[in-house]
């Protein structure tokens, strides 16, 4: 009931942050938009959905091969808790219900939890390193061939985000490889808790660091699967990363743009996307697209293309998302 509760008063959040932000959006270039919209290619539409759920399953597809048990968990029910994982990261500040809930919807397929946790904590680790690679490639990118302009504000901001990202890789393979310095992390972890009188026990924080280095472990142990998992993952994101020329397309802009300043532009929105505190970023995400994008994309389709991009990449995946939850729910009752 307290999950149902959550959802509902996050969910209320999320509609007012939206309808701020397509004020903000649609105020100076409603026209534009309608315009853009009349003449929309549907095709290129259809086709960027095709890639979101290629990026979906892909991700899905690693997640059914590290829980390794079919009789289990199946590739379809993998796509389910997938699906269900978008909601939920959807609605949560900094993504951050999408865990709880995979480890959740693993224990419901009679995996004990202390395993769920830990293949749970393996599918995050394959993500954020494919995340820091492909933040990496967009800075390199920009790097030699000068895409973006010198924007004090935004380079700080996607310095701020790829450093924040590569310091959470650089944890995982600490917490990997020492097991002291895991045990020091905990206790230090312990003392900032207390100091900032956040509601959490001493034991809940040992667990914690405990679960991380024990999936670490299997990990470690796995190099076969490290290496489709990372792979998988970078196909996902370069997936993900190319929708908005396909959203470009549609509008009739065949050259404003190629594919690596698209990856590039969507590694930044993301790196920094991340680091927002609002249920999908909102807000955030629609800044940094229209600043980066911006100097790609022509004006007159510039929101409309934010518009069409946003809908498919985080309102469609939590609405589609949320049906299979609603419908999971459903068949238990």
């Amino acid at each position: 009931m307290k999950i149902i509760d959550n959802i509902k008063k996050n969910t209320i959040i999320l509609l007012l942050i939206t309808v701020v932000v397509l004020y903000f959006v649609l105020k100076d270039d409603l026209n534009d938009i309608i315009i853009a919209f009349k003449n929309i290619d549907l095709r290129f539409v259809f086709a960027a959905v095709v890639i979101l759920f290629i990026a979906i399953f892909l991700r899905a597809y690693v997640n059914y091969l590290i829980v390794d048990d079919k009789e289990k968990v199946s590739l379809k029910e993998s796509m389910k808790h997938n699906l269900i994982t978008q909601f939920f990261n959807g609605i949560t500040p900094f993504s951050t219900g999408g865990q709880p809930m995979e480890v959740y919807m693993l224990t419901e397929h009679n995996i004990s939890v202390a395993k769920a946790t830990i293949q749970t904590i393996q599918s995050f680790i394959y993500y954020q390193i494919a995340l820091v690679l492909c933040g990496l490639f967009a800075v390199l990118y920009n790097f030699f061939f000068h895409v973006f302009p010198k924007d004090d504000f935004l380079r700080y901001l996607v310095l701020f985000g790829f450093i924040i990202n590569v310091g959470i890789v650089i944890i995982l393979f600490i917490i990997m490889y020492s097991k002291r310095v895991t045990n020091k992390m905990a206790k230090l972890s312990v003392k900032v808790a207390k100091k900032i009188k956040w509601k959490i026990s001493e034991e809940e924080i040992n667990l914690k660091f405990k679960e991380y280095y024990e999936g670490a472990q299997v990990l470690r142990k796995r190099k076969r699967l490290t290496v489709i998992g990372i792979s998988f993952n970078i196909i996902s994101l370069l997936c993900l990363y190319s929708i908005p020329l396909l959203v470009l397309l549609s509008m009739h802009e065949y050259t404003s743009m190629n594919i690596f300043e698209t990856i590039s532009a969507s590694a930044y929105v993301y790196l920094i996307g991340g680091m927002i505190p609002i249920p999908g970023a909102s807000g955030g995400v629609e800044f940094t697209f229209s600043n980066f994008f911006g100097i790609l994309i022509p004006k007159q389709v510039l929101a409309a293309c934010l518009l069409v991009w946003r809908f498919i990449t985080y309102y469609f995946c939590m609405i589609i998302g949320g049906l299979v939850f609603s419908l999971e729910k459903k068949g238990e009752k």
